[in-house]
C-alpha cells in the first residue's frame, strides 16, 4: 500500500467516525445504515481496512457526498482560482465556428464544468445538431445569437439565459458581423 492510499484510508476512516460523531451513531448503527460490517467500519476508521468501489460507494451515500470527495486533499484555496491567462482552450473539430475555454478552476473534477464560448460572425456551433446528456445552461455574455432546436429558433440578447434539457437537439447560430460570447454552464453526468 503507497502512503497515498494509506493516507486517503485514514481520511475516509476520520469522515465516518466524524458522521458518526455528528449523529451520535455507534458503529454499529453506521453499519447498519451504510449496508456494510461493523469489522469494515471498525477497519476504515482505524485506518486499516481495504474497501471495494461498491464499499466506498455506500459510503458515500450514507455520508451524503460524492465518490471523489471521499479522497479529495486538504486543498490550498489559491488552487481553485483560474486566472484568465490560464484558461484552458479547447477545439471541437466538428465545430469550425466555435472556440471554447474551459473555465471550472480546482484541481478536483466537478459536477458542473463551467465554458466560455467565442462563436465567429454568420457562424453556428454544428451545421448538424449537438446533443448531449448532460443539462446546459448559455447565457450571452456579449452579442446576440440565436437558439435553433429541431423544432424553432429562438433569438436571444446579450444578458438572455436559456436552459438546453438532455438529449434536446441544438445549435447557436451566430446571425451578426460581431463574435459573440456564450457562458455555458453544464451538468457533468455522475456514475
Amino acid at each position: 500500500m503507497t502512503r497515498r492510499e494509506k493516507m486517503n484510508e485514514t481520511k475516509i476512516g476520520k469522515q465516518i467516525r466524524q458522521y458518526r460523531k455528528d449523529k451520535k451513531m455507534s458503529i454499529k448503527d453506521f453499519s447498519k445504515i451504510c449496508g456494510i460490517s461493523t469489522a469494515l467500519v471498525s477497519q476504515l476508521e482505524r485506518g486499516i481496512g481495504n474497501p471495494s468501489l461498491n464499499v466506498l460507494k455506500l459510503i458515500a451515500r450514507t455520508l451524503g457526498t460524492s465518490l471523489a470527495s471521499l479522497f479529495a486533499e486538504e486543498i490550498d484555496n489559491a488552487m481553485l482560482i483560474r486566472r484568465k491567462s490560464e484558461r484552458e482552450r479547447i477545439r471541437n473539430p466538428n465545430e469550425k465556428d466555435a472556440v471554447y475555454y474551459g473555465l471550472t478552476p480546482g484541481p478536483l473534477k466537478s459536477n458542473v464544468e463551467l465554458l466560455l464560448m467565442s462563436l465567429k460572425p454568420n457562424g453556428e456551433t454544428n451545421h448538424g445538431f449537438s446533443r448531449h446528456f448532460e443539462e446546459e445552461i448559455a447565457y450571452i455574455v456579449e452579442g446576440e445569437a440565436t437558439m435553433v432546436f429541431e423544432d424553432g429558433e429562438f433569438e436571444l440578447q446579450e444578458g438572455d439565459t436559456i436552459r438546453i434539457l438532455p438529449s434536446r437537439r441544438h445549435k447557436l447560430k451566430n446571425p451578426s458581423e460581431k463574435n459573440v460570447l456564450v457562458l455555458f454552464i453544464k451538468s457533468k453526468v455522475s456514475f
